[in-house]
């Protein structure tokens, strides 16, 4: 037990009841009850990105949707902390609630995943792809203009499942998912960002508190992985700068940065034209992606923000768009 933070009674996570999501607060629990000695309960709950399964998350109402409850519920009290994939929490948290500790990033890469194709190349001309991501969609495109990519809702395994009943020839999943549920035999291949620029702090966890648990973010400051920290800052600025909408397909990646050593960390993004997804049934093409790239010494959350800022201007003056953020339904 931490000699810097005494044994608190108990601690409750809010989480959502995927799988996914459960073995996520499960990893918290386990470092908390490991490294700060504190007793650690869940409550699982079902948020409104849980329960919507007919639309796209874009025209549902965004990446909020799968936060709100548990904000709620800390605010409420009933929760002190709650776990989230980052890629899924707003670029902007709402007023009374910080970001309190990013754990190190698992995988942050894509993952082809199909049950008759060992590749993306050994699809054949009209095959079916199915993905919920508009970042996934304009990439896939891109790479392969004769596919018909399709939306695909619901949890790890519901998506696993509508593979397997044959509705897709294939599916595009994030390799931290798969891999945290010891799922790794079901990937076929891994995109490398090359080709599939991750989303913005995809693979990293997050713990959100209220801003006003001091107690609890000095505490959370000891899980911190300050690499990726940086990394995601700087990714999550370049949404944020565009307009941190759902509906505007953005891909934002780092590379190469150490916490505090002054490395160069590269930073890729790409941007497609929103409304992608109208398209994406067809073998009609889509708008060209705008891509850019730009690196810089890296040493503090100032100097991430700093890059992530200039990335965004480079695509906003390669054509990009600033978007209007998500609003809820």
């Amino acid at each position: 037990m931490s000699a810097s933070f005494p044994t608190a009674k108990k601690i409750v996570i809010a989480t959502r009841e995927s799988r996914l999501a459960l073995w996520q607060a499960e990893h918290v629990k386990a470092l908390l009850e490991a490294r700060l000695g504190w007793q650690v309960e869940l409550l699982g709950m079902t948020t409104q990105g849980d329960q919507i399964l007919d639309r796209s998350l874009s025209k549902a109402g965004g990446k909020g949707l799968f936060v709100k409850e548990l904000e709620v519920a800390l605010s409420e009290g009933r929760a002190d902390l709650a776990v989230h994939s980052l890629k899924d929490v707003p670029m902007d948290l709402p007023e009374g609630f910080v970001l309190a500790c990013v754990l190190e990033r698992e995988d942050p890469r894509d993952a082809f995943v199909s049950n008759h194709f060992a590749a993306l190349a050994e699809l054949p001309p009209g095959a079916v792809v199915g993905t919920s991501s508009l970042r996934r969609l304009v990439l896939l495109k891109a790479l392969r203009p004769d596919l018909k990519v399709e939306p695909l809702r619901g949890n790890l395994d519901t998506r696993l499942r509508k593979l397997d009943e044959g509705r897709y020839d294939a599916i595009v999943l994030a390799a931290a998912g798969l891999k945290r549920l010891g799922l790794e035999t079901r990937i076929r291949g891994i995109f490398e960002p090359q080709d599939m620029l991750p989303a913005a702090g995809q693979g990293a966890l997050g713990i959100e508190v209220r801003a006003d648990r001091t107690d609890l973010t000095a505490a959370l400051a000891t899980l911190a992985h300050q690499p990726t920290w940086l990394a995601v800052t700087a990714e999550r600025t370049v949404s944020r700068a565009m307009g941190g909408s759902c509906s505007m397909p953005l891909a934002a990646f780092t590379r190469g940065v150490a916490a505090g050593s002054g490395d160069s960390m590269q930073l890729d993004a790409a941007w497609g034209e929103p409304g992608a997804d109208e398209l994406a049934g067809s073998s009609q093409p889509l708008p060209p992606l705008v891509r850019v790239q730009q690196s810089a010494p890296v040493r503090n959350f100032e100097e991430a923000q700093a890059l992530g800022e200039a990335v965004a201007a480079l695509l906003r003056a390669g054509g990009a768009r600033w978007v209007a953020p998500d609003a809820a339904p």
